[in-house]
Parts: structure tokens; sequence; C-alpha cells
């Protein structure tokens, strides 16, 4: 199983705490503690492993560069007409469709780029610890905000959300560099969400409760 450059630092270091229980456990003379202590460490390593996976995907051959692709597994928890609130790519109070998906623990937490094009925005905002699946988390939570522009000049803006217990997130992207659609570029640790926001005259191919894979899945055609 292949894991995620993101998430080495990790995996040490819960590497170190399962020897460190493992040792413990080693000392202890009661049969039944001993075999909980090495239960767990095992249990909580096997996780670690399973969260940080990177499994290979297979981006769809027939999209085009206005084709918007999943940039996270997870489920659309909500599909919404907005006004645009904040200062990105978008004028303040464009009308835009936002779309929003749930990553929960179980869920591939590495993220992909959803549409090829020039980052034209970038902003890391430092935020609180509401609830991933509450609509107040995109403006209250921990995040990163990317605007991209393609080819065609189209836009969109791409939200990494982080959760509750999430409050880690990883984005290497910067301000005009060249990205393209279905590439790696970064993860949300431990739970977290993604927004997507972009012109509501764009054809949608998802709906509301629907499961979606990072880097395969078509979100909509700008």
């Amino acid at each position: 199983m292949k894991l995620t450059i993101y998430g080495r630092d990790v995996v040490l270091r819960v590497l170190f705490i399962t020897i460190t229980i493992d040792v413990i456990a080693y000392f202890v003379d009661i049969v039944e503690i001993k075999l909980v202590l090495i239960a767990v460490s095992i249990l909580f390593f096997a996780f670690t492993l399973f969260f940080f996976r990177d499994p290979k995907r297979n981006i769809p051959d027939n999209i085009t560069k206005d084709t918007i692709l999943s940039p996270a597994d997870g489920r659309i928890v909500l599909i919404d007409d907005i006004k645009n609130h904040e200062e990105n790519i978008f004028p303040i109070d464009e009308p835009l469709k936002k779309v929003s998906i749930f990553l929960s623990a179980l869920n591939v937490h590495v993220n992909r780029i959803p549409i090829s094009g020039i980052i034209r925005y970038f902003r890391y905002v430092k935020g609180s610890y509401v609830m991933a699946f509450n609509k107040k988390a995109s403006v209250l939570n921990e995040r990163t905000e990317i605007g991209i522009e393609n080819e065609n000049n189209k836009k969109l803006v791409f939200k990494q959300i982080a959760g509750f217990v999430a409050r880690r997130i990883v984005c290497p992207l910067k301000k005009d560099v060249s990205v393209k659609a279905g590439e790696k570029f970064g993860m949300i640790k431990f739970g977290s969400r993604v927004d997507i926001l972009f012109k509501p005259d764009a054809v949608l191919s998802v709906k509301k409760g629907q499961k979606v894979v990072g880097g395969e899945t078509i979100i909509a055609e700008l």
C-alpha cells in the first residue's frame, strides 16, 4: 500500500508511540493488560497507515479544459446557490454555485487539482474548530482558498477546510503556478471538507448525497 508523502511525519511519530506501547506491554505481567496494550498499538498504527494511503487514480479521458474534477474523496453534503462574500477571483456579491464535499476519517485525504489552469489567488486562513459538515465551517475554520483561471478565462475557487479534529492543512501551491486537473497537491489531516465555487451557469454532474472520488468524479462543466 502506497503512503502519501504528506503523512510520513505522522506515521513515524505513531510508529514511535506504537513501539513505546509494545515495550511497556513486554514488561507487564498481567496477560490481559499485555494483550490489550498490544492490540491497541497494532490498531492505532494500522489506522494511521490506512488514513495516509495514496491509491492510484485514473483521470477520465473525456474531460475538457472546462471540466471540474472532484478535488477529494467523500460525499456531496451541499449544493447551493450563494453570493460571493469574500475577496478572491470573483467580484463581491457575484452569484455562485457552491458544492461541498465532506471527508470522513475513512476517506482518502490526499487532495487533487479540480481544473487545469493558473493559480490566480491563494490565501491561508487560521481559523477555529467548527465541525466540517457545518455550513459555517467554510468561513470559520482553518482553510486554504485557491483560485484557478483556465485557458478559456473561466474561474473557480476551491477551499481545503479543516474539521473539528483536524488542524493541519498541507498545501504547497503558490500563486501564478500552472496546475493540471487531477494532479495531487496536498491533504487535510483527520477529517475535513472541501468547497468548490464556480459560476452558476455550469452544468452539474453530481447531486447531494453522492459519493465522489478525487481526480476521477466529474463535478461540473464550466
